[in-house]
């Protein structure tokens, strides 16, 4: 990706940062502007009073009293500004940005979403945001602030000695090149510590959600290890950076005082000579005015290296934003008159590897239709694809005899939903895990918590009650149950079951399968392990895979006449 092109990605996260902002940024430039300024007519007071105490002073001491009250009153309406607009530039800044990435995120497909590392992202909105404020945001006003003050010291520099001026000048090229030098250190440091920090969440979050799995195989010290392993490379990248930073810091104070001294004996010297017209004020003011010349050379690096950090951050997160699959498919009805049928549909998740071969299938509408097989046949992913999960697939998919390739993803979740075995429950009450935070009628609501067999739940609960960290304070029956409510809520005609009681006892299962079976009007497409007769003599029809190949299909009756692969199946699972 050219430089172009990297600065065109990056160029909208930047203007949210000041997008309904520039009122507080612009009263914060005031304050830096008046405390500049302020600073400024400290400094010309110096030199005037050192003059006037040598008898040079054009100035007497009252109206030298009365400006360096000014200057104060200045500093007051600067700290005033700053403690009203400062906080609230920064807090919006980030809170902006941090909305704009995330309503982002939430725009990706599911087919570029199940290919990514979710730690990139929650990286990106935590510790990255973080940096970002701290190197980037922070220092803003300050380089308004001692780019003001300057400008403001370089002219009177020049109007006390231009002679001077340019003496000073060529001492600040050594501090002006140690900030060229050492700045794309510091950055290309801040981002291995990102994507350290990045490797490590990632580990967390597995270490958490796989905790129960850890604990029965008494994985601890192995897990442990490798979480000290990846502590430690977040260590060393942190420890790496911090040398860079205090390298960065150390040349660029050494380099500013050579600047400071350099030039002090120089004035000392034409002042004590008396040539080139230098006072003992002008030598005194010179050192510090050199101070105002010396901060944005001192603080010039450190912004420029959290700059180019934070760019860098930035232009992380907006290039995985940015790998997205455009939705330029054809819109279609949100109704399934035919059915849903695949013809000779091939898949492999990597080349060589296949996992679907030759799948013929035929659904009629309204009809319920159960996918099973042994683990790896090949079930998941057929729903997965009928999902729109990959368009890299062989053969064809067709509702209502529509390509699926040519449909747009926005009307296919239109049309279908999904009850997955993992059921994502929030830190919210009932009610909102079931409309998913939207608005809908209460008989609406009323008519999928009745169909989905949640009424006794709420009952005893309440729709206001909290259903604690990804459900932990619901059973695994009733989260599935809120899954089946969410889906009939949204009315879609198509509703995908994807091994939804693998983890839940056997009456609550056939509870769960029995109220989707239930459903009268929807097209039901099931993944299970569990055999049950009594279901599955329900089902319109059967389709036994194996292999990643259909191996049979029928109805319930007709499977276990021709005693073949799934009567093997079926047998074994009563044993």
């Amino acid at each position: 990706m050219t430089k172009a092109e990297i600065k065109a990605l990056r160029r909208p996260f930047l203007k949210e940062l000041f997008r309904k902002n520039k009122f507080n940024y612009a009263m914060t430039l005031i304050a830096a502007l008046l405390s500049s300024g302020a600073s400024l007519v400290i400094s010309w007071l110096i030199k005037e009073v050192a003059d006037l105490i040598s008898g040079d002073c054009r100035y007497n001491f009252g109206t030298l009293l009365i400006i360096a009250g000014g200057s104060f009153a200045m500093l007051l309406i600067a700290w005033i500004l700053d403690r009203t607009f400062l906080s609230a530039f920064r807090a919006k800044a980030m809170k902006q940005y941090r909305e704009y990435a995330f309503n982002r995120l939430m725009e990706k497909g599911i087919q570029a979403f199940s290919g990514e590392n979710t730690s990139l992202y929650i990286s990106a909105l935590s510790n990255d945001v973080n940096t970002i404020e701290q190197d980037f945001i922070r220092r803003l006003q300050n380089m308004v602030e001692v780019g003001v003050t300057f400008i403001g010291a370089l002219v009177l520099m020049i109007l006390y000695s231009p002679l001077l001026t340019l003496i000073s000048i060529a001492f600040s090229l050594l501090p002006i090149l140690v900030s060229v030098v050492l700045g794309n250190r510091a950055a290309v440091a801040e981002k291995n510590v990102s994507d350290k920090k990045e490797r490590y969440t990632g580990m967390l979050k597995d270490a958490l959600s796989g905790f129960s799995v850890i604990k029965s195989f008494k994985a601890e010290k192995n897990i442990s290890r490798i979480h000290d392993d990846s502590n430690e490379e977040v260590a060393d990248a942190s420890k790496k950076r911090t040398k860079v930073n205090i390298l960065v810091s150390y040349a660029s104070s050494i380099a500013g005082a050579i600047l400071q001294f350099g030039v002090f004996f120089v004035a000392a010297g034409f002042a004590v000579s008396g040539k080139a017209g230098i006072t003992a004020g002008t030598a005194i003011v010179f050192v510090q005015l050199l101070n105002f010349v010396l901060g944005p050379i001192q603080a010039f690096p450190e912004f420029f290296a959290g700059a180019k950090s934070s760019f860098a951050l930035i232009d992380k997160l907006a290039g995985a934003l940015n790998k997205n699959i455009p939705d330029e498919g054809e819109s279609i009805e949100p109704k399934l008159t035919q059915g849903i049928e695949i013809r000779d549909l091939c898949f492999a998740y990597e080349e060589g590897k296949t996992v679907l071969s030759n799948v013929d299938m035929n659904m009629r509408s309204g009809g319920c239709y159960a996918l099973v097989g042994g683990s790896g046949s090949g079930k998941s992913t057929i729903l997965n694809l009928l999902m729109a999960s990959s368009e890299n697939y062989g053969g064809e998919i067709r509702y209502d005899g529509k390509e699926l390739r040519e449909i747009s993803a926005s009307s296919l979740y239109d049309l279908v939903s999904i009850i997955q075995q993992n059921v994502f429950v929030f830190n919210s009450t009932i009610r909102d895990n079931i409309t998913m935070f939207s608005a809908f009628p209460k008989e609406e609501v009323d008519r999928a918590v009745r169909m989905s067999g949640l009424s006794k739940l709420l009952e005893e609960k309440g729709e206001g009650y909290l259903c604690g960290e990804n459900g932990s304070g619901l059973s695994g029956g009733e989260r599935q149950r809120i899954s089946i409510a969410r889906a009939l809520l949204r009315k879609t005609p198509v509703l995908f079951v994807d091994e939804a009681t693998a983890s839940l006892d056997a009456e609550t299962s056939f509870e769960v399968l029995d109220a989707i079976l239930k459903l009268d009007g929807y097209t039901r497409v099931i993944v299970t392990h569990d055999l049950d007769e009594n279901i599955l003599r329900r089902c319109t029809g059967l389709f036994a895979l194996r292999n990643g190949e259909v191996s049979e299909q029928g109805t319930f009756e007709e499977l276990m006449d021709r005693k073949g692969y799934f009567y093997s199946l079926f047998t074994v699972s009563q044993g």
